[in-house]
């Protein structure tokens, strides 16, 4: 066609989105939703090389408007038919058969009925059936229920004759979280472990030598002496769907919380967990073996850290590392946020630490990898035996089923409001959360290495992206808390104006060079220009104390500063010193025992309780006294006080006497 007009008739069923098409073009944007009645006609430029005015025309399906489509189609030049690619399972049933009783069965199946379902994937399965014989009618309709509630299309290519790759990796980490010892194989009691929980009844022994030299027969790869590989495992499941069976690897999915797009179930990667107001989440003793387990089973080489490939093993069944473990600096991602060996592999210490932190400061991570990796929460039993030690938790850390993962977690009692806090005695809880404030160059990024027991480097490095360091500390008691050091970087002005990442922190670590007289102003202004910080418990520390101390260039020198807030005098340290491991076991109970921690920054209220003692004794001690002597004399208390005094007390009491 050469002329300069084309008119195009969309046409199609009933909610296809031909309306949806038409303003998509329209509009040049996306169309979520559209629901409406036809849209009038509308004539556009269309073309890549010249433009031609183009005409299209919405059409409606419905048996009234019969007349105008026909019409329209007559006048268009083409025929835009529009279909919803949607899939629907198609059941085909040969009926009648008893019209052919002679005909053998499997050679139907192998001539007509497979070539069918190899070309059209909607064709979920194929049965012959005889209604007046009564013959697989019950069966053919079940393999209606079964086509919706154990679709074959997600699991299996009949094109490819393969599975297809979202359920290999599906099934790929099934294989991997119930290979308990990682050995690649899943010997006899891993099989037997797994039978129980996916089917709820053992495997007998014939059936597993029967399915072992089934798989034999395909490969010699896919069976070893000690048991089934991985790639037996898959091909095992590959077989259940060529003979039907794929019911069977459905219940294998959902057992691991596979829903019908082969995607983890949103309510078990996160459950509902809500941390109220002032508390913090930690691990629980549950949680916390769980990892401690998790570690040692991926430390192959036993030597105390986990490298960089047994890293990768160890997050084979997660997407990837936790988010939050990849979004600090390029200086400061994990593993280098916590403590490791000196070849730069995580520790068990740095391992645990790093868990502590992640849960302290996003919790609902903490979860979704927990189902990754394969929590399974404990029985009742076992938990109700351990449950003295986490009295803490809410109930919706003690639910027992299986599918949860919120009792690996607990919740810290809710701390007071922090103007509140000034009367406090201690906080309960094991992770506490510090930032470092201080002037560039006061040492504050040698202080969070210092916490890893990092050696110290001259060379200076401003701190641009927030830095954050974990590592355990031990109190005087013996109490093992897990200490995060933040310093914030370029970002401390927006973060110190954000009430929601100030009651995040529960200690501010004051700090300032010893050696350079003008750091110390820097922390007058800071509390000058944030006010909130002074709701927060404090240290001041002197860093660099290895140099030559010298006068600050402030109106008030650091001692008597701290004297005036009513705090304790700046602590000297250096990070050369072994001694600075005591800073941070100072900065960790000023967070536990916030009270005297605090500054002052109004006079403190004249203590009238000793005066308000005495003036109640006296009044008592009066009062007895008059009722003793109304006692002693009752005929002259009518004479009244003055006469008592005039009268009474010679006469009567002295007197007698």
């Amino acid at each position: 066609m050469t002329g300069a007009e084309v008119r195009i008739c969309v046409c199609g069923d009933e909610a296809t989105g031909k309306s949806s098409l038409i303003m998509s073009l329209w509009k040049d944007e996306a169309i979520p939703t559209f629901s409406g009645t036809v849209l009038p006609m509308v004539t556009m430029s269309l073309g890549l090389d010249a433009p031609i005015s183009t005409t299209i025309v919405d059409t409606s399906p419905l048996p009234q408007d019969r007349n105008t489509l026909k019409r329209e189609i007559r006048k268009a030049n083409v025929i835009l038919l529009v279909y919803s690619d949607h899939y629907l399972p198609v059941v085909l049933c040969a009926n009648k058969s008893d019209l052919r009783p002679d005909v053998d069965v499997a050679q139907v199946a192998e001539e007509e009925m497979m070539p069918i379902m190899q070309e059209f994937k909607e064709i979920d399965s194929c049965i012959r059936a005889s209604a007046k014989e009564h013959r697989n009618v019950d069966e053919a309709f079940y393999l209606c229920q079964r086509a919706v509630t154990h679709p074959i299309a997600p699991l299996y290519d009949s094109k490819e004759q393969n599975l297809k790759p979202a359920a290999v990796e599906a099934l790929r980490r099934i294989f991997f979280l119930c290979d308990k010892d990682q050995d690649g194989i899943l010997n006899d009691e891993e099989i037997a472990k797994f039978q129980n929980r996916c089917f709820g009844k053992p495997l007998n022994p014939s059936e597993l030598d029967e399915i072992k030299h089934t798989l034999h027969k395909i490969s010699s790869d896919c069976v070893t002496d000690t048991g089934i590989t991985e790639k037996g495992f898959i091909l095992l499941n590959r077989i259940y769907a060529e003979k039907g069976r794929h019911e069977t690897t459905w219940a294998i999915l959902r057992t691991f919380h596979y829903t019908d797009s082969l995607s983890l179930k949103e309510s078990f990667l996160h459950p509902k967990f809500e941390v109220p107001p002032f508390s913090s989440a930690e691990l629980s003793p549950i949680g916390y073996r769980f990892f401690v387990d998790l570690f040692l089973l991926f430390d192959k080489d036993n030597d105390g850290g986990l490298n960089q490939s047994e890293l990768s093993s160890l997050f084979r069944p997660t997407p990837c590392l936790p988010p939050p473990w990849q979004q600090q600096s390029t200086t400061n991602n994990f593993p280098s946020s916590t403590v490791c060996t000196e070849n730069g592999h995580i520790t068990l210490q740095g391992w645990l630490a790093q868990w502590s932190m992640t849960t302290f400061e996003d919790p609902k991570t903490t979860l979704e990898y927990l189902a990754y990796l394969g929590f399974e929460a404990p029985s009742s039993s076992s938990l109700s035996s351990s449950s003295s030690s986490s009295q803490s938790a809410t109930s919706q850390t003690r639910t027992t089923s299986s599918s949860t993962t919120t009792c690996a977690l607990k919740l810290t009692k809710p701390r007071k409001r922090r103007r509140q806090r000034r009367r406090t005695q201690r906080v309960e809880r094991s992770v506490v959360h510090a930032y470092v404030l201080g002037s560039p160059s006061s040492g504050k990024s040698s202080l969070l290495d210092a916490l890893l027991s990092r050696p110290f480097t001259q060379t200076y490095n401003p701190t641009i992206k927030p830095l954050k360091t974990v590592n355990s500390v031990e109190l005087p008691l013996g109490k093992q808390i897990y200490l995060i050091l933040s310093e914030l970087g370029e970002l401390e002005p927006a973060i110190l104006e954000n009430p929601q990442k100030l009651d995040n922190c529960d200690v501010i670590v004051y700090t300032y060079d010893s050696s350079n007289p003008d750091s110390f102003e820097y922390l007058i202004n800071l509390r000058k220009n944030h006010k909130a910080l002074d709701d927060l418990p404090c240290v001041y520390v002197a860093l660099k104390a290895d140099l030559d101390k010298t006068t600050q260039r402030s109106a008030v020198q650091p001692d008597q500063y701290t004297e005036e807030m009513g705090m304790p005098p700046p602590i000297h340290v250096s990070v050369r010193w072994s001694s600075v491991a005591e800073l941070f076991v100072q900065i960790a109970e000023a967070a536990l025992n916030p009270l005297g921690n605090f500054p002052r920054t109004e006079p403190e209220p004249v203590d009238r309780s000793s005066l308000y003692l005495a003036a109640g004794v006296t009044a008592c001690t009066a009062c007895a006294f008059l009722y003793i002597w109304r006692k002693a004399s009752p005929a002259t208390f009518g004479v009244g006080v003055i006469g008592w005094l005039r009268s009474g007390w010679v006469g009567g009491w002295w007197g007698a006497s």
